[in-house]
């Protein structure tokens, strides 16, 4: 049990959130996106919008993570990275070894979060297989901001490898790292 949300990993419920459903629960995936990133709360509503914009795109999928009360926790979406969007043109360009391998088929894993208290139960891990979990893509890929984290362990964990290290993105002056994972995730790293 964690102190400071009183959760036990097992009380915490994965479920979908679909894309028609989105602007429902947007103020609370906002909410814990500010908080676990450290952004400013401005940050929240210029990325809401993206959200929504995202919700339209092929194969978009959701996951959110609920408390016994239904208050979300945790919550990662992603959807088909494609030519001519934004962030899979930016990637495109940075990963320098077989990109067409890693960018062809890919489910791009736009946003995974889970609120600071709630941290280190198994959260994240949870959405983001339960995101994968039957994917028709090849590979998975994201961009995380550089450092030793637990999101870069869980990264690791799950056979995420490195495609752009130190990589940096308009409007943002962090240097983010850019993964990438071959689906499905190996079974052997499959945490029971």
């Amino acid at each position: 049990m964690d102190g400071m949300t009183g959760l036990p990993a097992t009380a915490v419920m994965v479920v979908d959130l679909p894309a028609d459903r989105i602007g429902e629960r947007l103020a609370e995936t906002m909410r814990i996106y500010v908080e676990a990133m450290g952004y400013p709360a401005i940050s929240g509503s210029q990325r809401g919008t993206h959200m929504l914009k995202h919700a339209r795109l092929a194969e978009f999928r959701c996951r959110a993570a609920l408390d016994r009360t239904g208050a979300m926790v945790g919550f990662g979406y992603g959807y088909t990275s494609l030519p001519g969007q934004w962030w899979h043109d930016l990637v495109q360009r940075a990963v320098i070894q077989d990109a067409d391998y890693w960018l062809a088929e890919a489910f791009e894993l736009s946003e995974l979060h889970v609120l600071p208290a709630a941290q280190g139960q198994g959260i994240g891990e949870r959405l983001l297989r339960s995101l994968a979990d039957g994917l028709p893509h090849r590979t998975m890929l994201l961009s995380t901001p550089e450092g030793d984290n637990r999101a870069w362990r869980l990264y690791r964990r799950l056979g995420f490898e490195d495609l752009a290290r130190n990589h940096l993105f308009p409007g943002d002056h962090r240097p983010f790292g850019v993964l990438g994972a071959p689906l499905p995730f190996p079974e052997s790293l499959v945490r029971r």
